[in-house]
């Protein structure tokens, strides 16, 4: 599905459609290189729940770093497929493997670097709402209890818990500075089970597949991506995930809910 369609505004210029429920298959991303490796664009739109959604697929060569550490009123968060990262934030740096996701708070100074002998592959998430757009030129909030800060959550200290259909991992559960709320985990699903019969809710929330096919299913259609590509599901879209490959299917999943997420249909 495209994700770069355009709409004309009032004065003639060109602006992001507002993002649908897509599905984004690794063998459908373009490469392109950069002085430190390569990248992969997904998506730059507006959502129903987010003013800006945006979304990249960075490869760091050996010793490379991502950039200088810096800063942005845009909450982040990078899940790492391939290789190991030296994470740096606030100052601090933390080691990070294959299969862990990492989080930066609003206005927190943050880089990564390559730390490993092979080359590090990583999903990233950008977020952007009203709040964000509040927080642009302000100081990085203080922390707040039951808020999330920066984190690291590393892949080998995620929990596998046995369910009917699999196992699950929790990541986290709780509002962000800009985010009303940020759920993410990870699904594991035994060769052809389903998640969950469709259903619909107003959060929005993106897939990206670890391991494995799966079968998503949008409002009655159905498209199967592998390990690397992205979905994702718009705020009330009925949607269902189901292992259909012969293997064991593993993916992440992002529940977001902000301000201007959409009353229940």
């Amino acid at each position: 599905m495209a994700p770069f369609a355009s709409v004309r505004a009032a004065d003639e210029k060109a602006v992001p459609a507002k993002l649908g429920s897509s599905v984004f298959k690794w063998e459908d991303f373009k490469v392109k290189s950069t002085a430190v490796g390569e990248r992969r664009d997904v998506a730059d739109n507006p959502t129903p729940t987010l003013e800006v959604f945006e979304s990249h697929i960075s490869t760091l060569n050996p010793g490379k770093a991502s950039h200088l550490p810096h800063t942005h009123p845009q909450e982040e968060m990078i899940i790492l497929r391939e290789g190991t990262l030296e994470v740096m934030v606030n100052g601090t740096t933390q080691k990070a493997g294959a299969g862990s996701v990492i989080f930066f708070a609003s206005g927190n100074p943050h880089a990564v670097r390559n730390i490993g002998d092979k080359p590090a592959m990583y999903t990233v998430f950008n977020f952007t709402t009203a709040a964000t757009v509040a927080l642009k030129g302000q100081p990085a909030p203080a922390p707040v209890e039951g808020r999330l800060g920066s984190s690291v959550f590393e892949w080998d200290k995620l929990s596998a818990k046995p369910t009917a259909v699999g196992e699950r991992r929790e990541v986290t559960n709780l509002p962000t500075a800009t985010l009303k709320n940020l759920e993410c985990h990870v699904t594991t699903l035994r060769p052809g089970q389903a998640s969950h019969a469709p259903h619909h809710h107003p959060d929005e929330e993106i897939i990206l597949v670890k391991e494995g096919v799966v079968e998503a299913t949008i409002n009655g259609h159905a498209e199967r991506a592998g390990a690397g590509s992205v979905i994702f599901y718009a705020s009330n879209d009925e949607h269902g995930m189901k292992n259909a490959g012969d293997g064991m299917a593993t993916y992440y999943v992002l529940r977001v809910v902000s301000a201007a997420t959409p009353a229940a249909k």
